[in-house]
């Protein structure tokens, strides 16, 4: 019973292990992309874009009004 409880311990480490290491391989092509000004600010510009489209898009499903400005 132990043993059980000790490996279920273990997977909060294992998710975590397993989300950096995801995130480290999804953004580890696009660091030669930040040494040029102009292709960092573009990625920033996408990055930004994409956040508020998947937000205005969750509010929108929500029913939500959104006010920008």
């Amino acid at each position: 019973m132990q043993e059980l409880l000790r490996n279920i311990s273990r997977v909060p480490e294992f998710l975590v292990v397993v989300m950096v290491g995801g995130l480290t391989n999804l953004f580890k092509p696009l660091t030669p992309l930040l040494q040029k000004p102009s292709t960092a600010l573009l990625l920033l510009g996408l990055l930004t874009g994409g956040l508020v489209f998947i937000f205005l898009t969750l509010e929108a499903m929500l029913g939500r009004p959104v006010h920008l400005i």
